[in-house]
């Protein structure tokens, strides 16, 4: 069974960038499809960014595309999520999240198929 703990979060002016860490402790992160996913007070939870298990394709949200990169260290097996151009609508907490007996080359969207979380890490951007 895989841990997640994520890191990287903070207070970052609009314009700014931060990147986001997900370490993986007890399985190795490029056996599970990954994720990241947010949620702002008061809203649902949604879908960010993802990238499929051995192919290493990655999908956005139409929201961070552009703006965001889903990547994976597989040495340190760490996923992260490089966030730019941030602006106030982006104040959410970000997790990361996995999916175990994943295929190969799909990127799962749909909180509902994630198996583990991790915390969250909360990231607040001013304007």
């Amino acid at each position: 069974q895989v841990q997640l703990v994520e890191s990287g979060g903070g207070l970052v002016q609009a314009g700014g960038s931060l990147r986001l860490s997900c370490a993986a402790s007890g399985g190795t992160a490029s056996r599970y499809a990954m994720g990241w996913f947010r949620q702002a007070p008061g809203k649902e939870r949604e879908f960010v960014s993802g990238m499929a298990r051995s192919t290493g394709r990655t999908y956005y949200a139409d929201s961070v595309k552009g703006r965001f990169t889903i990547s994976r260290d597989n040495g340190k097996n760490t996923v992260y999520l490089q966030m730019l151009s941030l602006t106030p609508e982006d104040t959410a907490v970000y997790y990361c999240a996995a999916v175990s007996g994943s295929t190969t080359n799909y990127v799962y969207t749909r909180a509902r198929d994630y198996d583990y979380w991790g915390q969250g890490t909360q990231v607040t951007v001013s304007s």
